[in-house]
Parts: C-alpha cells; sequence; structure tokens
C-alpha cells in the first residue's frame, strides 16, 4: 500500500498579483484576480519593480496547505488555495502558464493573491490572457512539486545493474537504501520548459562520488552519509536539496529549452542510487498527489502514513547550512564513497 503523508514545509517563487495590471481590455485597470472575475482575451502588463519572494509552504495531514513558518511573504498559518492555472501569450505567440494562489485568512476572505509563473515574465510586454483552467490547476501545481530524474540517469537495480530511467518499467526490482530491493509501482513522464526557477540542477561526474554527471529538479534531495558532520547538522545523514548546492562551476542550473522529467513512485518514499549516488523518490504529499493517475489515487485513499517517510524526511538541511562555496566538496570530503547498506 502506498503511503501518503504530509510533507515538511517548502517553498515556491512568487510575486503579489498586483504586479500584473490589466492595460486593455474589460478589466482594464484592475491587477489579477481571480479566474471567476477575469475575462479573455485582456491584456496585461507586468510590473518593472516586481521582486521573486518566497512563499513558504507546509502540506498539513488533513489535505490542506498552509503558509509555513519561514516564509518570506504572507502570513504564517494561513491557509493557501488553489485558485487556477491562467494561459498568458506574447506578441511573439509563446504562451506562459500562471498558477493563482490565494491566502485566506481565519474569517474566510481573501488576504492576497500571489502568482506563480512557470516560465519568466518580461517587464513592459503585452501579455493576452487565452485560457483559464480551474480543473487542471492542481496537476500543474503537483508538477511543480513532484521530484524528478531526466532522460539518461542511471538507475541501480536489485541486482546491481544499472538501467537508463527511461527504459525502467513498473514491476521492475530496485535497489533502495533502507528496505532492500522494492518494485516500481509508477512512473510519471513530462516534458516542461527548463526556465527560471525550475530549470534542472545539473551535478558534474564526481563532485558528489557520482559516476556521471547527474541532472535533477530543483528540489530533488540527495542522501549524504557524513562520516563527520562537517555542515554542522548535528546527524551525519542528511538531505540536500540540489538547488542549495549550485556554486555555478561543478553544479549549475541549465536554463533554456526543454527537460524530460521522470518520476519514480514506490510504496513508500525511498532513497535510491542514480548515477552511484543515493537520491530521493517521488514523496506523496496533499501537493503531489494531483499529479497521480485516478487509480493510484484510489489506492491513496485508503494509505496510512508511515512513521519511516516521516522519520527519513526529517534529515533535510536548510539552506543557511550550505550557504557557502565549497559545501559540495565539504559533502564529498565528509562522505567518500557513500555507504549502501
Amino acid at each position: 500500500m502506498i503511503s501518503a503523508i504530509a510533507k515538511p514545509a517548502a517553498s515556491i517563487p512568487v510575486f503579489p498579483a498586483r504586479m500584473m495590471i490589466c492595460v486593455n481590455g474589460a478589466n482594464e485597470g484592475d491587477e489579477l484576480a481571480f479566474a471567476t472575475e477575469l475575462s479573455l482575451d485582456d491584456t496585461y502588463w507586468f510590473s518593472e519593480t516586481a521582486e521573486l519572494q518566497r512563499l513558504g509552504i507546509a502540506s498539513e495531514d488533513q489535505g490542506e496547505i498552509t503558509i509555513d513558518e519561514d516564509t518570506g511573504v504572507g502570513t504564517p498559518g494561513a491557509s493557501l488555495h488553489l485558485d487556477s492555472c491562467l494561459t498568458f501569450m506574447s506578441p511573439t505567440g509563446d504562451t506562459t502558464e500562471v498558477l493563482l494562489l490565494v491566502e485566506v485568512d481565519m474569517f474566510g476572505d481573501a488576504a492576497c493573491v500571489y502568482l506563480l509563473p512557470l516560465a519568466p515574465l518580461a517587464a513592459r510586454t503585452d501579455y493576452t490572457l487565452v485560457g483559464i483552467d480551474i480543473e487542471d490547476a492542481p496537476r500543474k501545481f503537483a508538477e511543480v512539486a513532484c521530484v524528478s530524474f531526466t532522460r539518461g540517469t542511471k538507475i541501480t537495480l536489485a541486482s546491481g545493474a544499472q538501467r537508463a530511467i527511461e527504459n525502467l518499467s513498473v514491476g521492475d526490482r530496485v535497489l533502495t537504501r533502507d528496505n532492500g530491493v522494492q518494485q516500481v509501482r509508477w512512473i510519471g513522464h513530462s516534458t516542461v520548459r527548463a526556465v527560471g526557477e525550475f530549470a534542472p540542477i545539473a551535478i558534474a561526474k564526481g563532485v558528489l562520488n557520482n559516476d556521471n554527471d547527474l541532472i535533477v529538479s530543483p528540489d530533488h534531495r540527495l542522501f549524504i552519509y557524513q562520516r563527520q558532520d562537517t555542515i554542522g547538522a548535528g546527524r551525519r545523514e542528511v538531505l540536500v536539496k540540489a538547488r542549495h548546492l549550485v556554486n555555478g562551476t561543478t553544479i549549475v542550473q541549465q536554463d533554456g529549452g526543454f527537460v524530460e522529467y521522470f518520476q519514480l513512485l514506490f510504496d513508500r518514499h525511498e532513497i535510491i542510487y542514480a548515477e552511484g549516488i543515493a537520491a530521493e523518490t517521488l514523496l506523496v504529499d496533499t501537493r503531489t498527489r494531483a499529479a497521480l493517475p485516478p487509480e493510484l489515487d484510489e489506492v491513496l485513499a485508503r494509505a496510512l502514513p508511515q512513521s519511516g517517510d516521516r522519520m527519513l524526511i526529517d534529515l533535510e538541511v536548510q539552506k543557511t547550512l550550505l550557504d557557502k562555496p565549497d559545501a559540495a566538496e565539504l559533502l564529498r570530503a565528509a562522505s567518500g564513497r557513500i555507504s549502501r547498506h
């Protein structure tokens, strides 16, 4: 039975919705608002003064999404409602999707509206609203939250052999760090624009004792066993987000074009071996659940949280501990060759 649990705090890059103003159309002069108040073919401008902010979010056991205590914007503890996915078209014909989130106060009223662009927005550009999608918004939001490997990533099987992730099948037996051999239950696949905050992170061969270059989604967490606690985490076992290790040389964000992402789901949140180093698989929670097909969702509805999942995700270290140019080198030296036990 697949385990569905609440996820620890994460953060997403947002702008206040007031940074997009309608300059032509039915809502001229108004800022971006709820889907029910918008009109197709209205034209918007994105403000030159807009500054990206990190909205801390937490997934609750009851299925709610709230603003986390560690947030750069919004009221901690307030509920977040995913309103819609909006599609804008530029004069060149390029389209950009924007997720609209609403902060709800204790009285059930909208306190603030945020936009989460899935591709960069340019100032002084006419953006025409060509799509308003309420039904598919949860899936889009889930895709942002899913940790993913890229095409070509070699995964270690039960036999010790390595196989490219795109050649795996449901039922294949994969080696996990903590629970021996486990079967793949589902494989997700999507092709997305590799731009801005959502562009993949490339870790050069050997930087973390990896056999080859490893390219993963930005929030993908890698498992590191330190023989000595060199980063001050207070423990030897840590999970580290790939985006927090970017140094501009050996670990970079590959911005531009498109990227093929693959997600692996097991009966529970697992640590597997990708290009020879330990990395997490998909964690099913309030946010990511919408990315799964309906037949799996029925299983999840009956699933109970497993304490082992909670123990694993509690190993994540915060960015402040990694905010140093040699963080990757410290982790590589401290871990040596990652132990498989």
